[in-house]
């Protein structure tokens, strides 16, 4: 058995393990989220509520093989610092969004994490392109969320 082929799965259960850690410190922020959400000011173009488990349980995914993909082609390099940020603005979003209330400190992050993905994007199309090409749904939905943030920010 070579190297490459012992290592590939237990690679693909750290990414997952990583990526559900974002996860579950989103979740647990979220506790109260949909108390919070539907008593919000929401644009018409506002999502239904349980639209966003499925949805981000689907990026989540995306996220954790998009990072898997690279690093089974190259290795940890410094693709994995973008890679790690929105990672890092990810997990802090849902606190200050529903934990705290900060919807403008939110809209920040939200728009910090916009940027790190589209350097993950970039830095990853670069080393394995269907890896950047699978973080594209995540910078779609994040682009809306923040839209909404925004507009949350602005009208609440």
């Amino acid at each position: 058995m070579s190297t490459l082929t012992r290592h590939r799965w237990p690679g693909l259960a750290l990414f997952a393990l990583v990526v559900a850690l974002v996860a579950v410190v989103g979740g647990l922020a979220a506790a109260n989220a949909g108390a919070v959400y539907v008593r919000l000011d929401l644009p018409v173009w506002a999502p239904p509520q349980w639209l966003f488990g499925p949805a981000w349980t689907v990026l989540y995914i995306l996220i954790a093989i998009s990072g898997w993909l690279v690093w089974e082609a190259r290795g940890f390099d410094s693709s994995f610092v973008p890679y790690a940020v929105q990672l890092v603005l990810n997990a802090l979003w849902t606190p200050l969004f529903f934990g705290a209330g900060l919807y403008g400190a939110a809209f920040l992050d939200i728009s910090l994490l916009w940027v790190a993905i589209l350097v993950n994007i970039v830095m990853f199309l670069r080393r394995r392109p269907v890896a950047g090409r699978l973080l594209a749904p995540y910078l779609l939905w994040v682009t809306y969320a923040g839209a909404l943030n925004l507009f949350i920010w602005l009208n609440n």
